[in-house]
């Protein structure tokens, strides 16, 4: 922005800025020009008025002030901005199709620097800022926004309910939540296997794709003139094989549409963080994982463009090896280049607020029901300098027991009405409402 002030600023002190300019006659033996001759009159060199580029400057002053940090689609759309503007201040082949009196009022310089700057900043915020939202940020970079938000401060720590389908992806956009979680706990159990690796990365990678389009539906639902899916950070369990199978894993799930991917140091099959007969890789190995998924995620960037998904570097050594090797591993990932650590299993709150301040970054904590680390108030985790917190299983746990009592009553013979939603609602939640009005939209006669 400093710089676009000074461009703007060099251009008004030397007059080349709006500056208007005499008119000349057009030569008598300008043939190309024969329809307009003494009608119109032409210009020197130079211009009169805002030209495009004026125009364009005020606009990206206009954007930069409300903080909108374009993808690379987005400044294409300005690079259109910028031809259309061009139309309010027309080539001299242009000016010569104009009417007597718009030259005038062009001639006299009757646009004035503020007039200017509010039609650019009209024209942007009218024609090109809607296309822009609908773009929007890519997730990768709207996490990291609303990750770098609560680490300063300015916004309370991020609640991540986790999803592990499309249904509870829609749910938790639907209830206002910022962030997600796919838990590979809950894909595991949706497809009726414990958290012990026994699916695939194809099969994790399916349910990426469905919480994906979940995620994206119910934005298109809650803001159809602006959707915005929130982001979701993927589970990467161990990678799926050595370091370039880590690599492979950080690719595919950016394609799906993650916004992040966690990867940790556990032997693979790896399992649940709060069940025994867990084990960790050595040190090195640890290490080197991330830094594959690291190089991954600037990969990502420079084949599309785009930011790569953030990489979230966990840790179970804390069982295994201590807390001291837990720490060093933490601050190995995050030298070499991983955004965010996530500490499994701390037992107590010392740990925790230790964890915290030894440890640079963005942090997870992971707030399991019954599990080994203490479940806090959001506040509470937030002062000891966590950023998010994940409920891995809270969505799970509460359907299975809502499951299981409707199972007894139709067991008994007993109504469930009081148990479920009505069925309008049920509709409602799983997009039948959408969709209808979108068959409305298309609708043909044969």
């Amino acid at each position: 922005r400093t710089h676009l002030h000074e461009l703007l600023r060099v251009r008004v002190q030397s007059n080349a800025l709006f500056r208007p300019r005499p008119a000349l006659p057009i030569s008598s033996t300008d043939n190309s020009n024969r329809a307009t001759r003494g009608k119109y009159t032409a210009r020197p060199s130079g211009r009169s008025g805002p030209c495009a580029l004026d125009l364009f400057l005020v606009a990206q002053l206009y954007i930069g002030h409300i903080h909108i940090l374009l993808r690379p689609e987005a400044c294409e759309l300005l690079g259109i901005a910028s031809i259309k503007m061009m139309a309010l201040t027309p080539s001299s082949d242009i000016r010569r199709r104009r009417r007597r009196n718009d030259r005038r009022d062009i001639s006299r310089g009757s646009r004035s620097f503020v007039s200017c700057a509010i039609t650019g900043a009209t024209m942007i915020q009218l024609l090109i800022l809607p296309r822009i939202r609908a773009l929007g940020l890519v997730p990768p970079e709207r996490l990291r926004r609303l990750l770098d938000s609560t680490h300063r401060g300015d916004a309370p720590i991020q609640l991540m309910p986790c999803v592990y389908d499309g249904l509870t992806a829609r749910l938790v956009a639907q209830s206002g939540f910022n962030v997600t979680f796919m838990t590979g706990f809950g894909v595991s159990s949706s497809r009726g296997f414990p958290d012990t690796q026994l699916i695939s990365y194809h099969e994790m990678l399916m349910h990426a794709d469905s919480v994906a389009e979940g995620l994206s539906s119910a934005a298109l639902e809650l803001s159809p003139n602006a959707p915005v899916a929130i982001p979701c950070i993927a589970d990467g369990d161990t990678g799926y094989g050595n370091a370039i199978n880590v690599k492979r894993t950080v690719h595919g799930y950016a394609r799906s549409g993650m916004a992040g991917v966690m990867i940790e140091d556990q032997v693979s099959p790896k399992r649940c963080g709060h069940v025994l007969g867990k084990s960790v890789v050595g040190f090195d190995e640890a290490v080197q994982r991330i830094r594959a998924a690291c190089d991954a995620r600037d990969e990502y960037e420079a084949l599309f463009g785009v930011k790569g998904p953030l990489i979230l570097a966990r840790t179970d050594s804390l069982v295994t090896d201590g807390f001291e090797d837990a720490i060093r591993r933490c601050q190995a990932f995050r030298e070499v280049g991983c955004d965010m650590t996530f500490l499994e299993s701390p037992t107590s709150k010392d740990q925790m607020r230790e964890y915290c301040e030894r440890v640079s970054g963005w942090k997870l904590a992971n707030m399991l029901e019954g599990g080994r680390t203490p479940i806090l108030p959001p506040a509470e985790l937030q002062s000891m300098g966590y950023t998010m917190a994940a409920y891995p299983l809270t969505l799970l746990s509460a359907s299975i027991k809502a499951m299981r009592e409707s199972l007894d009553l139709i067991h008994e013979g007993k109504s469930t009405c009081d148990k479920i939603l009505q069925f309008s609602e049920t509709k409602d939640v799983v997009g039948f409402t959408k969709y209808s009005k979108e068959e409305q939209r298309y609708k043909y006669d044969e």
